[in-house]
């Protein structure tokens, strides 16, 4: 057990700063995260050309260190060093929050094991800002970041998030989209959708519809620029479990609609606000009564 106290008391050792960057307009990046960039001794990029950009438009002269899913496990010892040291690094992705979808969590986890501060600025991310506007269900929600890209896993992927009631958030390549969402149609059947493109952008576009409607949107109109897509969760999912069963009954048919044992006590306890634990075993303790009493009925 280990307590990290982000601003108190001095310290020998510098502080690793998660810097979200604007997504598309530079009018979103926070007068807090422009302070840390101009007070820290390096910046970890993850294209320092990109970062230069953005560095120059706000006047920033602050030396960067590329950091990127090549080189990642080769730069984090030297970065390591150099907060050891006593000196500063914000860590900086290409746009939004950092350690999403880039190697910036591996340099968390080494500066945690060491005992580094580690400080997160709040700012742009591309799948709560799209999915507020979306216009489905906000919460739940699952953010899942990049698919697969070979059909037989993506296939196997959905398969195992179709009766999932949460609101699921990707991230895609326009090359890619109707593929995915051909795919995606395939398991979870015509299912609303909302793909976003472009966000905060000019050419900002919200794409709201059913599977085959947005496939055939998208066969007239191509997909270009960055984009992300936003899938309704399962609406007969949570339908399906009935009110009145008892506790360790609902935790079954969550299974049996597809979630792991873990994760239906969970939801059962907090939509009844039981102990997560008393459930737990109440749960267990069902199914070993029923094996016995099965066991007993063979004999």
């Amino acid at each position: 057990m280990k307590t990290q106290q982000s601003f108190r008391g001095e310290r020998a050792v510098g502080t690793l700063y998660l810097v979200p960057t604007p997504i598309g307009n530079l009018g979103d990046m926070t007068l807090r995260a422009l302070e840390i960039l101009r007070t820290v001794d390096l910046i970890a990029a993850e294209d320092t050309r990109n970062t230069a950009k953005l560095l120059s438009h706000f006047e920033i002269h602050c030396r960067q260190e590329s950091f990127h899913e090549h080189n990642a496990q080769e730069k984090i010892p030297k970065l390591l060093a150099i907060l050891e040291a006593g000196q500063s690094i914000a860590q900086v992705s290409d746009a939004g929050m950092p350690s999403i979808s880039d190697p910036g969590h591996d340099l968390v986890q080494a500066a945690i094991a060491v005992e580094i501060p580690v400080v997160a600025l709040p700012g742009p991310s591309a799948g709560l800002t799209a999915l507020i506007a979306s216009g489905l269900a906000v919460q739940p929600y699952a953010f899942y970041g990049f698919l697969p890209r070979k059909r037989s896993q993506q296939l196997a992927f959905f398969e195992a998030k179709k009766n999932y009631p949460e609101t699921q958030i990707f991230y895609e390549s326009p090359l890619r989209i109707s593929t995915t969402i051909s795919n995606l149609c395939e398991v979870y059947g015509d299912r609303e959708l909302v793909l976003v493109r472009e966000l905060t952008k000019v050419y900002e576009e919200y794409r709201r519809g059913t599977a085959t409607e947005l496939l055939l949107d998208i066969e007239q109109r191509p997909i270009k620029g960055e984009c992300l897509l936003i899938v309704a969760g399962n609406s007969g999912f949570s339908e399906r479990v009935e009110l009145d069963n008892s506790p360790a009954e609902a935790v079954s048919d969550l299974i049996e609609l597809g979630l792991k044992p873990n994760e239906a006590i969970k939801k059962v306890a907090k939509e009844r606000q039981l102990n997560r634990q008393e459930l737990y075993q109440e749960f267990h303790k069902g199914k070993l009564n029923s094996r016995n009493f099965s066991e007993n009925m063979i004999k």
